[in-house]
């Protein structure tokens, strides 16, 4: 496995020198590199299927909405994926146990360790990590790409605290598991992986490899309640009946009112009403 593909975003928080270092760390572990940028995500799978024939192996360098853009090529072509995080949060790195030093990083691509994981689905679009809806859908329409490369999660912080005492809740159905329960809320969060946020994990078992969703929403009655749930979201562990619904499933659907947008991975690609699914084992990435 020591014919690479290497795409990375020259957005992203480090840039140019993320790529040299990458080139440099990589080759030096043997591989030989064959490079186009991730300026333009949407051509992430025009170029892998383009270079299938030449290459063992995609290595993408960017945040998980970069990663997420090589989705659809990965599938296509069944070839296995390095990922090298130099996003904001970079939770997909954060389930797959990689570490965010690149050398570091790189070593751990080398060693070619496989894992099969799952991918979620919404809607016709694919998702590594996280959709989300309500509040984390508007900071990710509304934080500021520039302030976003300079500040990284404290841009995101900067924007939930502009943006939560505007946010109202909404009415939402979510059907799972032959069940429909009726909810107000102000934020609905699936995961395909552990990690979502900053870093928060969705439930203390969550992981990316185990063939389910998991769902959380927000239920306080007021938007300042939820800094008391702060201990408890730092740790995916929530009491039943104390502001935050839990629910596990391979099916999720939701309808909401008012409509609400979704964004997968930190982008913004559909509204509900939404069916969600887990595709078991979809994609084989190296992971720690």
């Amino acid at each position: 496995m020591k014919r690479a593909l290497l795409l990375i975003n020259p957005h992203a928080r480090q840039g140019d020198l993320a790529r040299q270092q990458a080139q440099h760390e990589l080759t030096t572990q043997g591989f030989t590199l064959l490079e186009e940028s991730a300026e333009v995500p949407e051509r992430l799978p025009q170029l892998i299927c383009q270079y299938r024939e030449q290459i063992d192996l995609v290595i993408v360098g960017g945040g998980d909405g970069t990663i997420n853009a090589a989705i659809e090529g990965l599938l296509e072509t069944q070839l296995p994926l390095g990922v090298l995080p130099l996003g904001t949060a970079n939770n997909l790195a954060r389930s797959l146990n990689i570490p965010s030093h690149l050398p570091s990083a790189c070593r751990l691509i080398a060693a070619g360790k496989l894992q099969p994981i799952d991918l979620g689905w919404v809607n016709g679009e694919y998702f590594f990590n996280v959709a989300g809806m309500g509040l984390s859908a508007q900071i990710n329409r509304q934080v500021p790409k520039g302030l976003k490369r300079r500040w990284g999660v404290i841009a995101y912080g900067l924007t939930a605290l502009k943006l939560i005492h505007q946010q109202p809740r909404f009415q939402a159905r979510i059907r799972c598991n032959g069940k429909v329960v009726p909810v107000e809320t102000f934020q609905i969060t699936i995961c395909n992986g552990r990690y979502y946020g900053s870093g928060l994990p969705v439930a203390p078992d969550a992981a990316i490899d185990d063939s389910r969703l998991d769902l959380c929403s927000l239920e306080v009655k007021h938007w300042w309640q939820a800094f008391s749930l702060l201990p408890a979201l730092s740790q995916g562990r929530f009491s039943p009946g104390k502001g935050v619904r839990t629910w596990q499933g391979q099916i999720i659907e939701i309808d909401a009112e008012p409509p609400q947008l979704i964004d997968t991975d930190g982008e913004i690609v559909t509204q509900t009403p939404a069916t969600f699914r887990v595709i078991p084992q979809a994609i084989k990435v190296i992971a720690g």
